[in-house]
């Protein structure tokens, strides 16, 4: 029997992260309500339509259910298109709306973090050529600064854009999100953009609040090399820096170097107060000249992790101490986990999200004892939502409780039962796990053989 208590540092933030789009409904006038209007765009058709009804207020009764499972914090995002509709045109309005939401948080003790980018843009903007076009930067720092001066309340923390990398290569490499272009250099241009956009936003931020606390959310891939590994470590080590550190290295340096593709941005240089980790699955990594398309990632079934979704790479929980290390170690600031989970449709006996959300932490937790500054976690996601191309697939619903699109009622599940008891006290116990993932316990905390048997030597 092995008992043991996993506490994290006082003061720790534990929540869970959403998007405007995905739970919001009301078809805002963005790039994404355009792009679902095509057909084989989303998932058998789907359209956003009123998800989780947030817009309608059923924010509220939520961050009951998150109160309920001992969350302080919460982190969120402003939809662009709904506070700046037209070109120059503010809906004060709209603004009010978020300060509601920032006033039921802190009602119910939770501490706001807000992101200005989360994959929308306002209509107008993606018509003037989106992150193509180098003004934008400009208009997303006046957004920001009309979203800091309208709110009538101070918000320390700020997530000025979400997964940047996954943002540039869905929509102008893969096609996956809009516009849906296929253009190597353009993908690249988009990258720059969004670093000018990042800092900024940080500036502008800082000019107006100087105790603020900015950062960025930024998806980290866990990549391994397919076997034999020493034939594949160059295309591991490709992706690894071009997808996973180049944005990272920029901020640090002021110079963004890409495969063929490098720019001078000092004014990037030194804009994060901390780091936000968004980390999910790995990949394997090699080359394979039958398949050239798959740019080096190879996508077949794991042999050690979770199965997920065919889309998705390997789920594979312990990637995450990596992650932390490598973001901790080369920025040397705070980091926060500011997203992760698993898919689960079982409803609402999700037992893989409850091993998948105890061998995450263990290894959160495993981070903390060496030192690396995490100061918060933030699980993906309150509810089941609006999955971008996915849509509504039941295989991509990561909510702590399920939503039934048609009468919008919850359906809680487990995980959250669990998630609660973590968030409760602070720590992941040997009684969770037992009370949880009976079945997983003694694969992931082996107990170590006793000697009962003791046979002394014979006296001399």
């Amino acid at each position: 029997m092995v008992d043991f208590t996993l506490t994290f540092p006082p003061g720790f933030l534990w929540g869970a992260a959403t998007a405007a789009h995905q739970v919001e409904g009301g078809s805002p006038p963005n790039n994404w309500t355009a792009w679902e209007q095509t057909l084989g765009h989303i998932y058998r058709e789907h359209v956003a339509g009123q998800a989780c009804d947030w817009w309608g207020g059923r924010y509220i009764e939520d961050f009951d259910r998150a109160v309920a499972m001992h969350h302080n914090a919460h982190r969120f995002s402003v939809e662009w298109s709904r506070i700046e509709p037209e070109r120059g045109q503010f809906d004060l309005p709209a603004i009010a709306h978020y300060a509601d939401v920032l006033r039921a948080l802190r009602e119910r003790g939770m501490e706001p973090v807000i992101t200005l980018h989360h994959f929308t843009n306002p209509l107008w903007v993606e018509e003037m050529g989106g992150w193509l076009n180098e003004e934008t930067v400009r208009r997303f720092a006046r957004f920001v600064q009309v979203v800091m001066e309208e709110l009538d309340q101070p918000v320390t923390m700020w997530c000025t854009i979400n997964e940047p990398l996954v943002y540039a290569t869905n929509g102008y490499l893969v096609g996956r999100f809009p516009p849906g272009d296929k253009n190597l250099r353009n993908t690249f241009l988009v990258i720059e953009n969004l670093l000018r956009g990042h800092a900024a936003a940080y500036h502008t931020i800082k000019d107006i609040q100087p105790d603020a606390q900015v950062g960025l959310a930024k998806a980290q891939i866990n990549f391994t090399p397919m076997r034999p590994s020493w034939l594949h470590q160059p295309a591991r080590n490709l992706l690894r820096q071009t997808i996973n550190r180049a944005f990272i290295d920029a901020i640090i340096t002021g110079e963004l170097r890409l495969p063929m593709h490098k720019v001078e941005l000092p004014e990037a240089r030194d804009t994060l107060d901390w780091i936000g980790l968004n980390y999910y699955y790995r990949l394997q990594a090699g080359f394979n000249p039958l398949k050239p398309q798959q740019v080096f990632i190879d996508r077949r079934r794991p042999r050690e992790g979770i199965l997920g979704p065919e889309s998705v790479g390997e789920i594979w929980p312990e990637g995450i101490f990596d992650e932390i290390k490598w973001l901790c170690q080369r920025t040397d600031k705070p980091l926060y986990v500011t997203e992760n989970g698993v898919p689960d449709g079982d409803l609402p006996d999700d037992t893989l999200r409850q091993v998948h959300l105890i061998r995450s932490l263990r290894r959160v937790w495993d981070s903390v004892n060496y030192n690396f500054p995490v100061k918060g976690y933030f699980y993906w996601t309150l509810v089941d939502n609006f999955e971008w191309a996915e849509g509504y697939d039941p295989a991509f619903r990561f909510g702590l409780y399920g939503c039934d699109l048609e009468t919008q009622v919850r359906t809680k599940k487990r995980s959250a039962d669990l998630y609660g008891a973590i968030c409760a006290a602070n720590a992941l116990t040997s009684d969770m796990v037992h009370e949880f993932a009976p079945d997983a316990f003694d694969g992931l905390f082996p107990g170590v053989d006793v000697q009962t048997d003791v046979t002394l030597p014979p006296r001399p």
